[in-house]
């Protein structure tokens, strides 16, 4: 078994290993997959007392070209994650609500890759940067165990990337839809002795589906392991993206969008609205045991981000002397360590006691600017400043077996999050905008477990979360210039109970309700000329239940099973906006962005007697997302077909593997996304109609 940054990690170490997916298509349903969870040590999902999901390798491979999570993910009760179509802007991602306000990026979510945060600390992330074709598992935390991992834990998505193969083995791929999309791939895998090694390139592009939203990327993910001694493992991981190219059409208004799905706002065109990205990060995680029952672990990394986004800001709104302008670039610094200490003291022969503490650092520097957008070109200097943000933190964790049937969890996280920016562009118009904002918080999560039977766990957790604001959404206020310091961070209390059952064999249902109370919510509070400002709203409240099922019907089916009931409210009103446009937003009304329902379901057959050959039915209903605080206008409710076979052929050392997918195969009309509080009604985010993908691989081992 691999070892992994293992806090505070709920890492699934042992899966269905780096196997095609078409070899895997009638293998037995992994119910039980070994996760590290709260207690932070092996044991099986099902014993495991958080909402936590597993994507294995196959679910990755037979969900399209590997290009989103958005692919995957949606097979994950609890969890939204909306293809916007606009690789300009990021995929939407949420988890219980969390991180529904993003307009661009991941907000409310932590994403870690390879034991590496791919959050930075102020909460945004991006998940763009994520190499698909080498992941191997994909793992959800919902819940109050999240909160342990510190600002914006709404949730965490963790990616792994593959096993290293047991010999050298070299696979190429290819994926092929329409509107020009190709995604080409190389990727070589070996073991030999204490190394191991994993390296793979892509390469993905596409016109669009819209006018003006073509895209081009690049990434690199590479990882080295070697076995220092028995007791003692590193792992070295590279990543880049290069993403010369990302065009951006912009949301449409309803009617825009009800006359012409795949059109561009004008203004795009004018604009000329785009997006450069180049990132590159090395990272390290170390391993050492003391002992049977001891375990240290550290991890350091370091990149770079650097951006330049031509945004559809008119001209005009752009001369007013304290405007930002409407391109901004800013090349970015970010790194981090973390250490932790884990110890098991056996209590008797069945109970355990198991202590995990641990400290984390993280720190982001950038060099921003804001020029004038002239039709596309650079113009005038009009924003010039160095910001820092960085935070410190300290967890405490036990687990205590206090009968051989229950198990009691407790623990803390202190963390402190600060904000500093330096201002560099002083006129006589645009004062010293120079400010900094600290924010703290000690976050306490409990939770207990009793075995009732081999064949059912309930389990009940409850804790305390927070999230700051982002820098974006500090970087104006509604009056004046500078840091919008008043703005405080959201504090949330979360309550949890949950159930696995396993009422035969080769059959699982997992079943959670969750209760989730916040004050000083976050919201949008004025949106115009090109630049939004933000407020607390004050309380809010999400409630709802998430259900799960896979399992056997027979030698040939399969069965999977996820279905999320939301109700996310403002739970006291509030008003929203200043001047002319400001609007009181009635308690009772929905958080936008947050479906009240989804569903995904599927039916896997993979015939005996034609051994390679799988194929599988899909459902996917997503409910209805209003569009603003006012909760006038909502993206209607839709629910989708998809289709999808795989074959796979093995000659020598030769593996071949085909897929194909008609998604949407009902050719529905639907908004697939939505943007929160557009100040120009431009909210939806057409969905593709129907199409195909084609994925052909190649895989040969060598001796």
């Amino acid at each position: 078994m691999s070892r992994r940054w293992p806090c505070p990690s709920f890492v699934v170490a042992a899966l269905t290993g780096s196997g095609a997916a078409c070899a895997q298509a009638d293998a037995p349903v992994m119910l039980d997959p070994v996760v590290v969870t709260a207690q932070r040590s092996g044991q099986s999902s099902f014993d495991a007392p958080a909402a936590i999901s597993a994507l294995t390798r196959e679910t990755i491979e037979t969900a399209g070209p590997q290009v989103n999570l958005s692919e995957a993910l949606n097979r994950v009760p609890g969890i939204t994650v909306l293809n916007r179509q606009n690789y300009a802007q990021d995929l939407q991602l949420s988890i219980r609500g969390f991180g529904a306000r993003s307009t661009f990026g991941i907000r409310g979510v932590r994403l870690i890759v390879d034991g590496i945060p791919a959050t930075m600390p102020d909460g945004q992330g991006q998940a763009s940067t994520i190499a698909l074709s080498s992941a191997g598992r994909i793992e959800v935390l919902r819940g109050p165990m999240a909160q342990l991992y510190g600002n914006a834990a709404g949730g965490v998505v963790q990616v792994f990337t593959e096993d290293d193969a047991p010999q050298p083995t070299v696979s190429t791929s290819a994926a092929f839809g329409p509107y020009d999309l190709l995604k080409l791939g190389t990727k070589f895998s070996t073991r030999a002795g204490d190394h191991g090694v994993t390296v793979d390139v892509s390469k993905f592009r596409t016109d669009g589906y819209r006018q003006h939203s073509d895209a081009q990327r690049g990434q690199l993910n590479a990882r080295w392991r070697h076995t220092v001694n028995p007791s003692t493992e590193l792992s070295v991981v590279l990543n880049a993206v290069d993403q010369p190219v990302s065009h951006d059409p912009l949301g449409l208004t309803r009617e825009q969008w009800q006359a012409d799905p795949r059109q561009a706002v004008p203004l795009a065109f004018a604009q000329d609205a785009r997006k450069t990205v180049r990132q590159q990060q090395l990272g390290a995680v170390l391993e050492h045991r003391l002992g049977e029952h001891t375990v240290l672990t550290g991890r350091v990394y370091a990149g770079g981000r650097d951006l330049d986004n031509a945004l559809s800001i008119p001209p005009g709104p752009q001369m007013a002397p304290t405007s930002s302008g409407g391109i901004v670039q800013f090349a970015r610094g970010y790194g981090g360590a973390a250490a932790q200490a884990s110890r098991r003291i056996p209590l008797d022969d069945v109970r355990w006691l198991q202590l995990t503490a641990g400290l984390e650092f993280d720190r982001m520097r950038e060099n921003r600017q804001g020029y004038v957008n002239d039709g596309g070109a650079q113009g005038a200097l009009k924003r010039d400043e160095r910001n820092r943000v960085e935070n410190a933190d300290a967890f405490v964790q036990a687990a205590w077996d206090i009968a051989p049937a229950w198990t009691l969890t407790a623990g803390a996280r202190t963390s402190r999050v600060r904000f500093r920016s330096d201002d560099r562009f002083i006129t006589v118009d645009n004062p010293d905008d120079s400010g900094r904002v600290d924010y703290r918080a000690i976050n306490p999560v409990a939770g207990i477990a009793w075995r009732v039977a081999p064949s059912l766990n309930l389990y009940a957790n409850a804790g305390r979360g927070f999230e700051t604001p982002t820098f974006t959404e500090l970087a104006y206020r509604p009056e004046g210039t500078g840091l919008n310091t008043a703005l405080r961070a959201s504090r949330s209390r979360h309550a949890e109970l949950g159930a696995k059952w396993k009422p035969a064999a080769n059959q699982r249902v997992d079943v959670a309700v969750f209760d989730i109370a916040t004050r000083d919510e976050i919201v949008v509070d004025t949106s115009g000329g090109g630049r939004s400002t933000f407020k607390n709203a004050g309380r809010t409240s999400r409630r709802g239940l998430e259900l799960s099922y896979a399992g056997r019907l027979g030698d040939t089916l399969r069965a999977g099973l996820s279905v999320t009931l939301l109700r996310a409210r403002f739970a006291e009103r509030f008003v929203s906006g200043n001047g002319e446009a400001a609007i009181t937003v009635p308690a009772g009304n929905r958080l936008p962005g947050t479906p009240e329902r989804s569903l995904f379901a599927e039916l896997v057959w993979a015939p005996t007697a034609w051994a390679g050959f799988h194929a599988a039915a899909e459902v996917q209903h997503l409910g209805a997302l209003a569009v603003n605080d006012a909760n006038d206008d909502a993206a209607p409710a839709a629910t989708v077909f998809n289709l999808r076979a795989g074959w796979q052929q093995t000659r020598g050392a030769w593996r071949f593997t085909e897929l194909i997918r008609l998604d949407n195969a009902g050719d529905k009309r639907y908004a697939g996304s939505v943007i929160v509080n557009d100040g120009n009604r431009r909210y939806f985010e057409p969905a593709l109609p129907r199409h195909w993908t084609l994925a052909l691989t190649a895989q040969v081992a060598f001796d």
